[in-house]
């Protein structure tokens, strides 16, 4: 998937005049199904997970309730913990609702203890066939169902389906559609981040054409404000900066990769190459001077400006591997410094297997001063390189225009040349036929002399100036 074409569809969702949750379901049941990942596995996680989670100094009864294979497995007396469709079998129900204080869970003493709500959601959960899912990043996705509507002209679109059957539900209805300076607003702001100008509003009120929303979409598209709008997260996301971040928080220059990102989206670069230069665009073969500043993305930690200590470098390893985990795998391995990740499937020992990756790098700040650490590269200023590049287009023309102006009169020239050795006018004397030649006398600053032989300011007798 493309940025631009990712936003437009987010943009498409931002631009309707609702507020609406997406459903968890295509069609939705007379008792709507208990989701395990939205209320039930945040229950057992504050109530449960710490006696009977993925800490095993302190696991109780050897029994977990945080993986699939042991809530249906059997308790340490032989009962079911979890018999799907039967919460009076599930050992898990009872001991939440026993009467006795030694036998009820969470213990009487424990400071979180479940609500009946919660308890009861939990009797839903087990009685609707006790459906356990995993955490939704590693599932991969799938394409729901398109629900039915009652009002099969009102939608626009696929996603029109899903808002209108959720309105229905929640016993609302459609705001009326955006008038239309209502709507410019709303999509300038979306795709640029900035509010339209008075003419680009009236310029919108004024096209009566078919095509105008989407004259308005492809404009905003192409401006470079879009590149810049769509940017920002991910420039939060990367730590960017232009300072070091630490105590004194000197200044350094990181523009250059913000500009590289900027480019990378206004050209709708696809999202393999996006991350492939910026993790390893200076291990390309041939890289070029762009792909060298794309791996900027990794110079973005915070530096300090004592680079004496060794704490600090192992600090930077730290925030690559954090920052790189949590861009790139959208899950964060941060818990996983100190001990096994407690809900995500990530070890101690993968964030340093990981953490080895980095652990190469020579980085140990900036010593009190100003600027980028080192390893440095020279970066030209894409203002000087367009300059640049516009004089050499025009100096190209110019070049090619002498050429085809010279072929164009070569014959004539070459007339020229003959009748003036048949004429006599071509003598041994070098000065023959000149008019004047000007030279500048280096001691006598910007004099100009007659360099035929004349006094200063004349040509054969004649005055110049």
């Amino acid at each position: 998937m493309y940025f631009a074409q990712r936003s437009f569809v987010v943009s498409l969702i931002y631009l309707l005049p609702l507020v609406f949750v997406l459903p968890a379901y295509a069609a939705l049941p007379e008792e709507e199904a208990v989701d395990f990942n939205l209320e039930i596995r945040p229950i057992l996680s504050a109530a449960c997970f710490t006696c009977h989670g993925p800490d095993a100094d302190k696991r109780e009864a050897d029994l977990r309730l945080d993986m699939h294979q042991q809530i249906f497995a059997e308790s340490s007396s032989g009962t079911p913990i979890i018999v799907p469709g039967s919460a009076e079998k599930s050992e898990l129900y009872q001991r939440l609702v026993d009467t006795a204080e030694d036998q009820r869970m969470p213990p009487v003493d424990e400071r979180k203890q479940l609500t009946p709500t919660q308890i009861e959601r939990i009797k839903i959960w087990i009685e609707q066939g006790a459906q356990w899912n995993e955490h939704w990043a590693f599932v991969p996705p799938e394409r729901p169902e398109i629900p039915e509507v009652a009002e099969p002209d009102w939608p626009r679109g696929a996603i029109d389906h899903f808002v209108l059957a959720r309105l229905k539900k929640e016993n609302l209805t459609p705001n009326p559609e955006a008038d239309r300076r209502t709507l410019v607003r709303r999509l300038t702001l979306d795709l640029t981040g900035l509010p339209p100008t008075p003419q680009e509003v009236e310029n919108f009120l004024s096209d009566s054409s078919d095509n105008a929303y989407e004259n308005l979409v492809d404009r905003l598209l192409a401006s470079s404000r879009f590149g810049e709008r769509l940017a920002v997260d991910w420039l939060d996301a990367s730590r960017y900066a232009d300072t070091h971040g630490y105590h004194e928080d000197f200044h350094r220059d990181m523009w250059p990769w913000r500009d590289w990102v900027i480019r990378a989206l206004n050209e709708n670069m696809p999202f393999d190459q996006f991350a492939m230069e910026q993790l390893a665009g200076d291990l390309l073969p041939n890289a070029t001077n762009d792909q060298k500043v794309a791996t900027g993305f990794n110079r973005n930690h915070g530096v300090t400006a004592s680079g004496i200590s060794e704490e600090y470098r192992v600090e930077y390893v730290i925030d690559r591997v954090k920052t790189m985990s949590a861009v790139f795998m959208g899950l964060t391995m941060g818990c996983a410094q100190c001990h096994d990740h407690k809900y995500d499937p990530i070890s101690q020992k993968d964030f340093y297997s990981f953490f080895a990756y980095f652990n190469t790098i020579t980085d140990k700040g900036v010593e009190n001063r100003t600027g980028n650490v080192d390893p440095l590269m020279r970066v030209v200023d894409p203002m000087i390189e367009s300059a640049t590049a516009e004089a050499e287009r025009r100096l190209a023309k110019i070049e090619k225009a002498m050429v085809t102006t010279g072929e164009r009169n070569k014959d004539a020239f070459d007339n020229w040349q003959r009748r003036a050795v048949i004429e006599g006018y071509r003598t041994k004397d070098p000065s023959y036929g000149l008019i004047a030649h000007y030279r500048l006398d280096e001691k006598e600053g910007d004099q100009v002399f007659d360099s035929v032989g004349g006094e200063t300011g004349t040509v054969r007798g004649n005055p110049l100036w």
